[in-house]
This record gives structure tokens, sequence and C-alpha cells, in this order.
């Protein structure tokens, strides 16, 4: 058995985590530390450091260390890891912060505004032989698990196509409606991460339009319509409105999956549907129960268990940085097409083949 790629934990009963950043998601990250029996909150940390006391106060937590430096609190606190969930421009600064003191990063995504950031955020989790995962959380979503297993029962596919159209405005993060390309560089890495989780395929190269339709709040384009082509020859096509009025899809899209013995439909929330061609019995598979809590955001207490159980393994988790780095890619691919107006390869690394980091070798 090869060695696991990044070091493991030996610290006996809970691993001791840090949240760095209080705001729309810092507190969901806080409470599922706080009610996984696997970790413990001994931090919480954001360049505001009354907003986060007030936040810990307001969980009754009058004792919790905060504050505005993470070196300082790393420097503190024995830390087994951190989670970022900082706004997108500070996940670069907190996280090689966080590599550098030697604590593994599981970060929100996306990984970094940029390709260059994010490939230097992955070399110095290799330098460190650290785990750095980015938490995609509609990967644990038992009914796109169960789309995933329906769809690889079709054959061999050729195209896989999701619809988003969302309303995106009463509780949008403030930095979006100023972000250049709010869309692609924001959400969009869910919609086309959850493509290659459904078909296990890489994606090759793209061609995408984007524009701001005129009832659009955000400054920057909140429409685009593009075309993958992915390893294997399947096409994965996308289509999506954060401004889009009425129909609202649900926020995972909607999806039609066609493969050589039939089609497969999932609505982002419900059980998927499959109709076979004539004399191939395929059924569509049922997705398993899930425990909904509203008080908890859905997916980040299976990411957090997904990657306390990598620490204490060595398991490579989804959402590792270098499997995440192709989900990134896809997004700058599609900006860089739809700024030439030409399609162009999605380059997980871009940077010449020369300047790659050494990946490590997940066995």
């Amino acid at each position: 058995m090869s060695a696991p790629p990044f070091a493991t934990a030996t610290r006996p009963g809970p691993l001791r985590g840090v949240v760095v950043g209080a705001g729309s998601l810092g507190p969901y990250w806080a409470l599922e530390l706080l009610e996984s029996p696997d970790t413990e909150l001994v931090g919480w940390v954001d360049l505001d450091a009354s907003r986060a006391r007030a936040e810990a106060d307001a969980k009754g937590l009058a004792t919790l260390p905060t504050g505005a430096s993470v070196e300082r609190m790393l420097g503190e606190q024995e830390a087994d890891f951190v989670v970022n969930v900082t706004a997108p421009a500070a996940h670069h600064a907190v996280t090689l912060a966080a590599l550098a003191a030697g604590v593994p990063v599981l970060t929100e995504k996306p990984l970094a505004p940029t390709l260059p950031e994010a490939v230097e955020m992955v070399a110095a989790a290799d330098r460190a032989g650290l785990l750095l995962m980015v938490s995609q959380n509609r990967r644990y979503m038992p009914s796109l698990a169960a789309f995933r297993d329906t769809v690889a029962r079709l054959g061999p596919l050729s195209s896989l196509t999701c619809d988003f159209y969302i309303a995106h405005r009463e509780h949008a993060a403030p930095f979006l409606l100023t972000f250049p390309q709010p869309l692609l560089l924001d959400m969009a890495i869910h919609l086309f991460d959850g493509a290659r989780a459904i078909t296990g395929a890489d994606p090759v190269s793209v061609y995408c339009e984007s524009w701001n339709p005129p009832h659009s709040w955000f400054g920057g384009p909140a429409a685009a319509s593009a075309v993958f082509q992915m390893s294997g020859g399947v096409r994965f096509s996308f289509d999506g409105d954060w401004s889009a009025q009425g129909f609202q899809t649900s926020w995972t899209g909607s999806w039609r999956a066609i493969g050589e013995h039939g089609s497969a439909v999932w609505d982002g929330k419900g059980a998927p549907r499959v109709e076979a061609a004539a004399g191939t019995g395929i059924t569509a598979v049922t997705p398993v129960a899930e425990r909904r809590d509203p008080s908890r955001f859905q997916g980040l207490e299976a990411s957090l268990a997904d990657f306390v159980a990598a620490l204490r393994t060595g398991r490579v988790p989804a959402g590792e940085c270098h499997d995440n780095l192709a989900s990134l890619a896809m997004c700058h691919a599609a900006v860089q097409s739809a700024a030439s107006g030409v399609p162009v390869p999605v380059d997980a690394f871009g940077v010449a083949d020369g300047e790659r980091p050494a990946r490590v070798a997940h066995g």
C-alpha cells in the first residue's frame, strides 16, 4: 500500500478546528464543528474581530478565543485544521498562512479567484505535505449520487445538459454585485463540478458566451451559455441566468443525460427518472433517505466528515485540491472563451508545463 499523499492526524479524540470567516456561512461551519463528535471548535477569526466575537457569543461560546489574525490564532491554539470561510479574495492568503503554520485546510469554494493563485495554493500544500480540500457540498447530495449512478446505467454517454435559472438578489453576498463574472466565477463551479462527478469525465475544451441581461442587478455578466468537450467524447452543455425571474430551477440545476441505452433526467432535488431503450430494462436509482435539519446548511456535515476521515485515514476525499483544479479551470476557461469568442482548451493548471507543481500520487 502506498503512503498517504498528505500527513494524517494522530491526536486522540476530537480534532481541533479554527473557523476563519464570520460572514454568512461562518456560523453554519462553526455549528458543524460544534455538532460533530469528531471535531472541536477552538478559535474563530474574522478581519472584523468584533463580528467573530459577536457570533461566538450568540452561540453561547463566551470563552471561545476570537480575533482578527489567522497567524496569531494558530500560534496560540493547538489547531489540527482550519476551515476557510472567507470571501474568495481572501482564500489565497488565509490558506497559505494556515499551510505555513503546518495546519491542513478545508476551504469553501472557489479554491481561489484566479488559477495562478489556486496553483500556488496546491503547490504550497504539496510542499507542506498537508491536505487542502475544497468543500463542494453538492457532491454529498443523495439525489445527485442517485442521478450519477443512474447515468452510469445508460451505457456510453453522448451528452449531459444543465439548466440553471435563479433570481439571486435578496440573499446575494455584497461582493457578488460588483464581481466581474458572478455566474461563471462564483456559482458555476457547483454545476461544472457536478458534471464531472456525474460523468466521471474530465474537461478538454469549451466554447462560451456570457452577457448581462438588461434586467440584471449584477455589475458583471449574470448569464452564460457554454458547451464543454469532455473526455470520452461527451458533450456537456450549460445554460444559466442568475437574474432569471420565474420558472426557477433548483440551486443544483435541472439535468438531462443521453446515453446509448436511454435518457435520464433530474430536477436537482428529487429522485432521477429514466426512459430506457426498448429491451434494456434500465431503471432509475432511488436516492438514500436524507436527514434534513433546517438549522444546518446542506452538505456541510458530510463535507466535514469526509475531511476528518481523510485526515484520520489518508484516504483522498472529494474536493481534494488537485482534483478540484479541473472544476475551477472549467470556470476560468469559460470566461476566457467568452472574452475571446473562440473555443479554448481547459488547462487545469493555467501555467506552462514546465511551471506546474509536482502532483502527488493518489494511491
